[in-house]
């Protein structure tokens, strides 16, 4: 069982080796590999012996071009809903409950951020977002990309799993996240006699 600090650093390491990895990630790699859980230490070595633009490729493939890889916690259980509007509320209330403003170029519920939010309040919002994480980790196994092992080392922090994450998280995998076409419920009355 590892300690709250030592979750700290695995979460804000997470953090950075989920972002796109541009020159700054690359300068920090030096120092990411000196301080990060050996739970990192194979993505870090991949990521380290990789052409910098093939890394950038990789990233791109895995994350911008596939919602099954989605970085966006609030999508796996709210895909492109309304409802998923007011689970980002959610998680910018819970960043000020922590006397933190959510002010980032992303939205709220991008992982990298929730991980490094993570990092200084504790895993509050990997907790309520359990079944997504594994279902991204599970997704990105399934992939055969180095980023999976950074997935396996965060939710080997969270609690569980328990069978009601593990349950939901194969369900959400089976069926994928709800869909809804907003702003189209007025036409469904067309062809429709009272």
């Amino acid at each position: 069982m590892t300690s709250p600090s030592e979750n700290a650093v695995l979460y804000q390491a997470a953090a950075l080796c989920l972002g796109y990895p541009d020159e700054e990630f690359r300068a920090r790699l030096p120092l990411l590999t000196a301080a990060a859980p050996a739970a990192l230490d194979g993505f870090l070595a991949h990521a380290a012996a990789t052409d910098p633009r093939a890394l950038q490729a990789h990233y791109v493939q895995v994350f911008d071009f596939k919602n099954r890889h989605s970085l966006y916690l609030s999508w796996w259980r709210d895909g492109d809903t309304r409802r998923r509007g007011m689970a980002l509320v959610r998680f910018k209330e819970v960043y000020r409950e922590h006397g933190l403003e959510f002010s980032g170029e992303e939205l709220p519920d991008f992982l990298p951020a929730v991980l490094e939010f993570s990092a200084h309040a504790g895993p509050v919002l990997l907790t309520e977002h359990r079944s997504g994480l594994e279902l991204l980790r599970l997704a990105l196994t399934d992939f055969g990309t180095p980023y999976a092992a950074v997935l396996d080392a965060v939710c080997a922090t969270l609690p569980g799993p328990s069978p009601r994450d593990r349950a939901e998280a194969l369900a959400l995998a089976r069926s994928g996240p709800p869909r809804e076409d907003v702003g189209l419920e007025p036409f469904a009355l067309i062809g429709e006699r009272p």
